[in-house]
């Protein structure tokens, strides 16, 4: 069984991606967290195989928690979810340590499909990041000025 804390914001998101993942048989929903705060503080006293969680929330946002999960345990995989379009978050997720990001508008056997590579220790990227990641590669010389600014 793959246990999994869900951060999200939103209360309607968080069930729906529970009813999508308890159709499984593999996956389940061990706790949920409204806030990146509410996140850390269950990661440092609980143990998950993996962890979803939203880019856009009040407060410490996806990105900022990431960072905080990956100082407490670097090995958890983070699966990150996001309204926002692959080209203005996936970078910065993926290079901020994140195993996989998914919009929140992919397909529902998409979301299983990817926990269960992630699980595995693999990677889960769409092809729109993929080719992001190769454009970043090999084009650093036409990057805009704002593609090089921090998170911050």
């Amino acid at each position: 069984m793959i246990n999994i804390l869900m951060v999200d914001d939103h209360a309607i998101v968080r069930e729906g991606l529970s009813r999508i993942i308890n159709d499984t048989t593999k996956i389940s929903i061990t706790a949920e967290a409204a806030t990146g705060e509410e996140a850390i503080k269950k990661i440092n006293t609980q143990n998950f195989d993996l962890v979803l969680l939203d880019i856009s929330m009040p407060g410490m946002n996806g990105l900022q928690t990431l960072k905080e999960i990956k100082k407490i345990n670097k090995k958890i995989p983070v699966l990150m979810l996001s309204m926002h379009a692959e080209e203005q978050y996936a970078m910065r997720a993926i290079k901020a340590g994140a195993s996989g990001y998914l919009t929140k508008d992919s397909a529902s056997d998409m979301l299983v499909k990817a926990i269960e590579k992630i699980y595995n220790g693999k990677k889960f990227i769409s092809q729109g990041v993929a080719a992001l990641l190769v454009s970043d590669i090999y084009n650093n010389e036409d990057k805009k000025p704002h593609e090089y600014l921090s998170d911050r």
